[in-house]
């Protein structure tokens, strides 16, 4: 099987998939760990109460160990979603393990020609990024359907519509969670996603592609070290050095314990403080408390840190 190969194509504009109407189907795919029926049912249900017909394939539901079945079955059901001429986008079930196993086998024939709206975070990471830099598509950090559709107010609406819609400038402002840590102004194309992952792909053939970009960065559950030794790791790789402006995510549960006596920010202004760029924290996308924010990756987009926060997006993320 061919491999998508990675290309450092960070700063050249992507190609934007066909943006997401009422009545439109919806393919659901597991393409990392196995999924609970009853959890992609209510998601589905949730799909439905937004406008969208969900589809998927029985075979979503089988299991591997920890994996939603073999590679080889993930891999084709990913690629069978992006060649139907049914199914208008393609939602991640869930995250977990197991994304890593897939670029190397996937044929870019069956997905280079066939652009369409992807979404996902998590481990989705690494499928999001390959995508976008060696098909070139826009695609979309953003929720899950055995995760956030599957629950009440798990889905930011206004961000979702926005950039699945074809909105041609937006903002994600006031409500988002952002707040801030270092002044400035700067714009780049918005890529990143979950911390893990994209430090995962160094020495790869899908090492991430971050100079020109607002770096967004986001975790779950990872102790201050962790995260500061995986910034350490971005930017002792090199990774760092033309970032134009950096945005965290809400970094759920990510201390070492109740009553340590510093905070997160700290830790990560030890690392990227020097970088003299904008930093906010606190941005609600990926792993999340509630109303996950939808961000496309791959489009132009502005960052604004002064007494507020700003990520203006400067174009849309889908073709109408």
């Amino acid at each position: 099987m061919t491999n998508i190969e990675m290309v450092s194509v960070s700063q050249n504009p992507r190609i934007k998939p066909r943006a997401l109407r009422p009545g439109d189907r919806v393919g659901i795919v597991a393409p990392a760990s196995n999924v609970k029926r009853e959890m992609l049912e209510a998601g589905c249900d949730g799909l439905r109460r937004a406008g969208y017909e969900p589809f998927y394939f029985e075979s979503i539901l089988e299991r591997d160990l920890y994996f939603a079945g073999s590679a080889q079955r993930r891999a084709r059901e990913l690629e069978d979603m992006f060649v139907r001429d049914d199914i208008s986008a393609i939602v991640c079930a869930r995250g977990g393990y197991g994304a890593n196993y897939l670029p190397q086998m996937l044929d870019p024939t069956k997905i280079i020609p066939h652009p369409k709206i992807l979404v996902g975070y998590s481990d989705m990471t690494t499928l999001l990024c390959c995508i976008s830099d060696s098909a070139k598509f826009v695609t979309f950090h953003g929720p899950m359907v055995a995760k956030d559709f599957a629950i009440a107010d798990g889905v930011d609406l206004a961000s979702w519509q926005n950039a699945v819609g074809g909105a041609a400038e937006w903002e994600i402002g006031e409500g988002s969670g952002a707040r801030p840590l270092l002044a400035g102004q700067e714009e780049g194309i918005l890529y990143g996603g979950c911390l893990s992952m994209l430090v995962a792909s160094l020495g790869t053939q899908h090492e991430v592609h971050t100079a020109g970009t607002i770096l967004f960065l986001e975790d779950v559950a990872a102790k201050p070290y962790q995260i500061d030794r995986m910034l350490m790791q971005l930017k002792l790789a090199g990774k760092l050095n033309d970032v134009r402006g950096i945005v965290f995510g809400e970094m759920l549960d990510c201390r070492q314990s109740p009553d340590q006596d510093y905070t997160l920010e700290e830790v990560v202004l030890r690392v990227v403080g020097d970088l003299r760029i904008p930093v906010a924290f606190g941005l609600r996308s990926g792993h999340v408390s509630r109303a996950n924010i939808t961000l496309p990756i791959g489009v132009k987009a502005r960052l604004e840190v002064g007494a507020e926060v700003r990520l203006m997006i400067l174009e849309s993320a889908t073709a109408k």
